[in-house]
């Protein structure tokens, strides 16, 4: 897994944290149940609200991906491809369908059996192009909604502060409490503010960034196997290939063993 978003929230409350401790605070006081409920319950109720029922169920299916989701590595991509190029020159295009048989990736699996099938290259592509789309539609539902929320949140934080300022003039005659009972009305705007900024927002934008990533990924392939099914010499498809990943997020490809065909043919 990629550890960015876990790492990067956990500093986000640290630094929280270490401010009110620097600030001589207490933790306790910015904890108080009553506008944490509001706040959190409420923002993923409105939510829902504002959804459907399925891209509810959806949106809470994909959380953990934005915790546990592995970003793909174009390298180990291409170098599969690669191998199945060279394969599919040497031993023709209806060696693939057993190649479709060893791969885990779905959608790789659909398109090189498609190939193995005959289907035709336009046909290919309109099919590996839907199949795309649909990903891109699927995933930005799931990051829409958390990003929604986070627009969400500090609209319900400030009614929470309304709903606990009102409290607080209704008890003008107990001056003694006012101060401890307006620094708890601000908390459900602080709550509101933060989860915006802290959890709703970044699980949005890193669900959205991992689709941008694997949409890439299909995108590769799409290239990669239309060009395989045209005979396009292997070390020329590497550089094609190659071109299409941006330097930073090159590495990590094996040029050895690097799939279940290269190893086998290199055996």
């Amino acid at each position: 897994m990629d550890p960015a978003t876990i790492l990067g929230l956990l500093i986000a409350f640290g630094a929280l944290f270490g401010t009110i401790t620097l600030e001589g605070a207490s933790v306790a006081s910015i904890t108080l149940p009553a506008p944490m409920l509001l706040v959190l319950v409420g923002t993923v109720a409105v939510g829902m609200a504002g959804s459907t029922m399925k891209d509810f169920v959806h949106a809470v299916k994909s959380l953990p991906k934005a915790f546990t989701g592995k970003p793909p590595k174009p390298g180990e991509s291409i170098e599969q491809i690669v191998a199945l190029a060279d394969k599919a020159r040497r031993e023709g295009l209806l060696s693939l369908e057993a190649a479709a048989a060893e791969t885990k990736d779905p959608f790789l699996r659909n398109a090189l059996q498609n190939i193995a099938d005959g289907t035709d290259g336009e046909d290919l592509r309109e099919l590996l192009d839907d199949a795309v789309e649909t990903k891109i539609k699927s995933d930005h539902t799931a990051a829409k909604f958390f990003t929604t929320l986070g627009g969400y949140a500090p609209t319900v934080g400030i009614i929470g502060t309304v709903v606990s300022l009102t409290h607080v003039l209704e008890n003008l005659s107990k001056p003694e409490e006012l101060g401890h009972m307006i620094a708890a009305a601000f908390v459900a705007t602080l709550w509101g503010l933060l989860s915006a900024n802290f959890i709703w927002l970044p699980i949005g934008g890193r669900l959205g960034r991992l689709s941008e990533l694997e949409v890439d990924r299909m995108i590769l392939i799409t290239e990669g196997v239309l060009a395989v099914q045209a005979g396009s010499q292997p070390t020329l498809l590497r550089e094609r290939l190659t071109a299409m990943v941006p330097a930073y997020r090159q590495h990590g490809g094996k040029k050895s063993g690097g799939s279940g065909v290269q190893a086998r043919d290199a055996a």
